[in-house]
């Protein structure tokens, strides 16, 4: 990878984590978040953000692994089937 390709990476990291730092420092109020049977949480708006959105991709990851299981499962159900191949005949044309 390349230096330019690399400065505009950081440029870009550094970029995304002024325009979160932006959000956190405009959205300081406090929130309150009413749940079932009267529960309720008060904080920060853009601690609720990150929280919602820290469970939601951890949601995602969770949901994700059943299906990777699976996968790999039947991929080493597959490998097992496969008989092992004979080795190819060498290219300079000499018997080995």
């Amino acid at each position: 990878m390349g230096a330019f390709s690399r400065f505009l990476r950081a440029f870009f990291y550094v970029l995304l984590l002024l325009l979160f730092l932006g959000f956190a420092i405009k959205n300081t109020s406090p929130v309150v978040v009413r749940y079932y049977l009267g529960a309720t949480w008060q904080a920060p708006l853009v601690v609720i953000v990150h929280v919602t959105i820290a469970l939601g991709a951890a949601a995602g990851a969770l949901a994700s692994v059943a299906y990777v299981m699976r996968q790999r499962r039947e991929l080493l159900l597959l490998r097992r089937r496969i008989p092992t191949l004979p080795e190819p005949p060498s290219s300079d044309g000499t018997a080995s």
